[in-house]
């Protein structure tokens, strides 16, 4: 097999860079949301939205697992600073739902 048919062509890499992105942006403001929630005694409701947030981290990491599935496949995947950025998104959002999580916990006893 030449280099050519073990790169993954850049496009399909930027796909995953936005999938990344669009997810990982939602699962970040749903958790924001989630704790303005939980301050005004909405507990229930924020549980449900961070559950949401959850399965908007899923969707991105069924992404990114993807493009690590191939490239320890032998693929060649292009590192560029968009796939850098999805990344930093993920991350941020995977700390912003933990840190959601904490703060529901702590309101729901305050409440």
């Amino acid at each position: 097999m030449s280099n050519i048919d073990r790169d993954i062509e850049g496009k399909h890499a930027q796909e995953i860079a936005m999938t990344l992105i669009a997810n990982g942006g939602d699962a970040r403001s749903k958790a924001l949301e989630a704790i303005e929630m939980a301050k005004d005694g909405e507990v229930e409701q924020a549980s449900q939205l961070l559950t949401s947030a959850h399965e908007s981290l899923l969707q991105a990491h069924k992404a990114q697992t993807s493009l690590l599935v191939q490239e320890s496949s032998g693929y060649s995947i292009e590192l560029s600073l968009l796939l850098i950025h999805a990344q930093d998104h993920l991350m941020n959002a995977m700390t912003m739902v933990d840190v959601a999580q904490c703060f529901i916990d702590l309101y729901e006893k305050i409440n």
